[in-house]
């Protein structure tokens, strides 16, 4: 699974390194630091008011913040590793 956040001027004024450091510190946490790789990303292309952008393989969601982190991390990403049996 490949991660993207986006790290672009938008995104980073909405807190887009905290995102970075939440998705470092969880993957630890649940031990995937094999399975997926994280990376940052300039501009994905679907600025949003509010959040920011993550890219998880090919699908865009908008909208992450520290709040709604830990829902989406388990809605997004461990429940696909779940679903294949792998956590």
């Amino acid at each position: 699974m490949i991660i993207q956040v986006c790290v672009g001027s938008s995104c980073h004024l909405k807190g887009s390194a905290d995102i970075v450091e939440l998705f470092q510190n969880t993957i630890q946490e649940h031990g995937l630091e094999g399975e997926i790789t994280l990376a940052g990303s300039f501009c994905i292309g679907k600025c949003n008011r509010i959040g920011v952008t993550v890219q998880i393989d090919d699908d865009i969601h908008t909208g992450v913040t520290r709040e709604n982190f830990k829902e989406f991390f388990t809605e997004k990403v461990l429940k696909v590793f779940q679903d294949e049996g792998k956590n």
